[in-house]
């Protein structure tokens, strides 16, 4: 492999020669082999947008020379559209509060804008990584910025839809499953009759609750410290460029994008973390859901068998025939791996002292994270379960007859105690509770029909 060798205040550094990043990247390269994950392309590339933004604002306040800074813009724009992703390789875990993206990213905008500029890789004479790809910033700002844009871009343009997809799909079978009645449940016991319907409007209002209170947090993430460099105060950047660079932001991320009020608070205090408890209260929510139609689906001759869901894949290696709910196990994973990555950003979070957070990558990968893989579980549970679950009518109205939990439609009329006697004497003798009713003669049999019609006792009077 041929070599060029580049220099820092460390000493020399030999970097393979057709790469775009350069010495302080080959360091962290060689440093940090921990787990092979890299940093992700989604951070990357809106870190590139925070770099264009910062080349045009430098350019309009003359610090930037329009040839270089143009050169930087194309180069940023080129590592927006992918054309680098396999330059940049820093390890998830690295030396706190990512100094090593951020330089992994100004050397591959440095060296390409050098190529545009008709330079060889590395002469830094020409376009140099530190004082123009990084001119009036610092990791300390640019940073966080790049998790807020991230996070904020890849929520509402990727879960959220995702999310709307589940709430609409659920709201479309709460109204097929509108008139089906079904025993419901209560500490996994026979209690009064429910429709499907209703029980698939919780999930519907549940998700919706989640995207409202997502959406809520990511008010949070419009606020941005740009300018405030090292440690808040905006040393080495220019007065008006925090209010030029942020207009540059909204410009190119097409977002609404606003300064922080206080910047020492946006670069000390991780507030990203309340994103990540709105993405942990969600995945609590779909916890729930997935659970639910593993009970309901359970069986098929044995568990409950309300529900049927539509069969994905062989269940068994060795039981012929066998069916699992697969989605919703699927499902489950994922949401036990978000609830996980909230605690490790919680703790990052907390992890903070003084003027800056070291744990910042971590946080940054986790929360990405998340909500990638939420929003393909929950893209892939409605397309694969919700929009083909099918009610097991007959199962449902078998066991809404044999309900004891019906004598409670009784109680207002004889009393809890005659109405529990009842129930136990159709549990007994292993009788309906008309049955035992017509045999006890509480009432003629005209208004027991009325009175123990399971539909009549779903609707709210």
């Amino acid at each position: 492999m041929k070599y060029r060798i580049e220099k820092d205040f460390l000493g020399s550094v030999k970097v393979p020669a057709d790469v775009y990043f350069g010495a302080e990247t080959e360091r962290a390269r060689q440093n940090f082999q921990i787990s092979g994950t890299r940093v992700p392309l989604t951070f990357i590339k809106h870190y590139a947008i925070i770099k264009k933004s910062a080349a045009f604002a430098n350019m309009k306040l003359g610090k930037l020379d329009e040839k270089r800074g143009k050169a930087i813009a194309r180069a940023a724009d080129e590592v927006i559209k992918g054309k680098f992703d396999d330059q940049f390789v820093t390890d998830i875990f690295q030396a706190g509060a990512g100094t090593s993206v951020n330089m992994n990213v100004n050397e591959v905008i440095a060296n390409r804008a050098i190529e545009i500029l008709g330079g060889r890789k590395g002469d830094y004479k020409i376009i140099n990584p530190n004082d123009h790809v990084n001119m009036s910033q610092s990791t300390n700002d640019t940073f966080p910025a790049t998790i807020r844009l991230s996070v904020h871009c890849s929520v509402k343009w990727k879960l959220l839809p995702a999310l709307a997809g589940l709430q609409k799909a659920l709201e479309r079978k709460s109204k097929e499953f509108r008139s089906v009645v079904k025993t419901g449940r209560t500490h996994l016991q026979d209690a009064v009759p429910i429709t499907l319907g209703q029980e698939f409007s919780s999930y519907a209002a549940s998700v919706s609750d989640q995207m409202e209170n997502i959406s809520k947090a990511l008010n949070s993430l419009l606020y941005l410290s740009l300018g405030g460099t090292a440690v808040g105060t905006g040393v080495e950047a220019s007065s008006k460029y925090s209010k030029l660079v942020i207009e540059e932001v909204r410009k190119n991320s097409k977002e609404d994008f606003r300064l922080a009020k206080n910047f020492f608070d946006v670069q000390q205090n991780r507030e990203e973390e309340w994103t990540s408890s709105a993405l942990r209260d969600l995945a609590i929510a779909l916890n729930k859901i997935a659970n639910d139609f593993r009970l309901m689906a359970s069986g098929p001759t044995s568990g409950f068998g309300d529900i049927i869901l539509p069969a994905v894949q062989p269940g068994s290696s060795i039981m012929p025939g066998k069916i699992n709910p697969s989605m919703p196990e699927m499902l489950n994973m994922v949401c036990f791996q978000v609830i996980g990555n909230d605690t490790a950003i919680s703790l990052s979070a907390e992890g903070g002292q003084l003027e800056l957070n070291v744990y910042m990558p971590l946080m940054a990968f986790d929360l990405l994270y998340s909500i990638d893989i939420l929003t393909a579980a929950v893209d892939a549970f409605t397309k694969r379960c919700v929009v083909g679950i099918k009610a097991n009518t007959e199962r449902l109205m078998d066991n809404v007859e044999r309900d004891f939990s019906l004598a409670t439609a009784l109680a207002p009329y004889i009393g809890y105690a005659k109405a529990a006697k009842i129930a136990r004497l159709a549990y007994k003798k292993k009788k309906t509770i008309m049955q035992v009713a017509l045999e006890m003669k509480i009432m003629p049999k005209s208004d027991l029909m009325k009175i123990l019609n399971p539909k009549r006792m779903t609707k709210k009077k």
